[in-house]
C-alpha cells in the first residue's frame, strides 16, 4: 500500500512540474507589426456613426462601458465584439439595424477592451463575461420591460455567445446571431494559417493542467497575443490576452455541447472568403441543431460581413421574423 501511495504522490508531483513548466517558460510572441491575412481597412468607421460611449455597474461595482443605438423597434440585439479590438467596429451594423428600425441595438465593450479597461486583456476569473452580460441584461430589461432580448456576436464575440448559451444562463433569450463566430482551434472551421493570432500553446497546456486539478492562481498569464499593423492601431486595441479572458471569450472544449444548447432560433452568417475562419465547415459544425440555420455569402470577409448590404439584409429579414 506504501509503495502505491508514494508511486501516486510521485506521478502528482511530476504531473505539476511539467504543469508549471509549461505555464512559466512558455513564451508568448509580441504582437507583430506586419499585415496579417485580415483586412483591417474595413474597421474604418466614420465618427458620424459611432455614439459616445455609457456606461453601466458590474457586480463588482466596475464601471463598464457600451453604446446604445435607439430605435422605434420592438426587440433588442445586443452584439458583442471579436478579439483584439473594441465595439467601435460594429458601428456600420449597429446603426443599419437602428435606423431601419430592426433592433434597438446595445455593443458593450467586453471587460479588459476599449479605451480606458481597468486591466486591458485580463479578468479577474473564467466566466466573468457571463456575469457582466448578465448585469448589462438587467439593466436593458430595466429599460425595454416588455421588449425580448436576441443576443448576438461577431467572431470571439460569437464565440462568447455559444459559450454563454451552452453554460448556465440567467436570462432567455428570443434568438441567437452569430457572424463568422469563433468555435474552437480543434473545430474545422479554425484557421491556423490566418496569421492574426500567436498562441502560447505551452502555456495554455500547462494552464489547462493545472486547472484540471483545481490550481488556477496563474490564470492571470498571458497566452495569446494579436497581430496588428501599427497603421490601424490607436492605443485603443487589445492585443495580449491572459488564460481568463482567452478561455471566457470561446465555447468549451466540448464545443458541440455548447451548440447544441442554443435552444433558440439562430442565424449564423459568414462570408465565403472569410480569412480567419474556413467557412464551409460552418454547416458540418452547426448540423447537429435543427435550430441553426447557416448562410455563407459569396465574396465577403471576415470583416466585411458587418457593413456589406446583402449580409445587412439577410440579418435584417431573419431578425423581422
Amino acid at each position: 500500500m506504501k509503495v502505491i501511495v508514494i508511486v501516486a504522490l510521485s506521478s502528482a508531483g511530476i504531473y505539476l512540474m511539467i504543469a508549471h513548466g509549461l505555464t512559466l517558460l512558455g513564451p508568448i510572441q509580441e504582437p507583430k507589426d506586419q499585415a496579417t491575412d485580415l483586412n483591417f481597412n474595413q474597421m474604418e468607421i466614420s465618427e458620424e456613426q459611432v455614439p459616445e460611449l455609457e456606461t453601466y455597474e458590474a457586480r463588482d461595482d466596475i464601471e463598464l462601458s457600451y453604446r446604445h443605438y435607439p430605435s422605434e423597434a420592438d426587440q433588442i440585439l445586443i452584439l458583442l465584439h471579436g478579439s483584439g479590438y473594441h465595439s467601435r467596429y460594429l458601428a456600420p451594423l449597429a446603426d443599419h439595424l437602428a435606423e431601419t428600425g430592426v433592433a434597438t441595438v446595445y455593443t458593450p465593450n467586453i471587460r479588459g477592451h476599449g479605451p480606458n479597461p481597468e486591466n486591458r486583456g485580463q479578468v479577474n476569473y473564467i466566466g466573468q463575461l457571463e456575469d457582466d452580460l448578465d448585469d448589462l441584461i438587467d439593466g436593458v430589461k430595466t429599460e425595454y420591460p416588455d421588449q425580448e432580448v436576441i443576443l448576438g456576436g461577431h467572431s470571439s464575440g460569437g464565440g462568447t455567445v455559444i459559450r454563454y448559451a451552452g453554460g448556465d444562463p440567467e436570462h432567455d433569450f428570443s434568438g441567437y446571431l452569430l457572424m463568422a463566430p469563433y468555435i474552437h482551434h480543434n473545430s474545422e472551421v479554425y484557421n491556423s494559417e490566418s496569421g492574426w493570432a500567436n498562441v502560447s500553446l505551452p502555456r495554455m497546456i500547462g494552464l489547462s493542467m493545472l486547472n484540471q486539478v483545481g490550481l488556477s492562481y496563474l490564470n492571470g498569464q498571458f497566452v495569446i497575443s494579436f497581430n496588428m499593423p501599427e497603421v490601424y492601431r490607436d492605443g485603443t486595441e487589445t492585443l495580449r490576452y491572459d488564460y481568463r479572458l482567452q478561455t471566457s471569450m470561446h465555447p468549451r472544449s466540448d464545443y458541440q455541447s455548447d451548440i447544441d444548447r442554443l435552444d433558440k432560433e439562430t442565424l449564423v452568417v459568414a462570408g465565403s472568403d472569410d480569412e480567419s475562419f474556413h467557412a464551409g465547415a460552418y454547416e458540418d459544425v452547426f448540423a447537429s441543431n435543427d435550430l441553426v440555420d447557416v448562410s455563407i455569402l459569396d465574396a465577403l470577409s471576415h470583416f466585411s460581413v458587418l457593413r456589406d448590404q446583402e449580409a445587412q439584409e439577410v440579418m435584417s429579414e431573419w431578425l423581422n421574423e
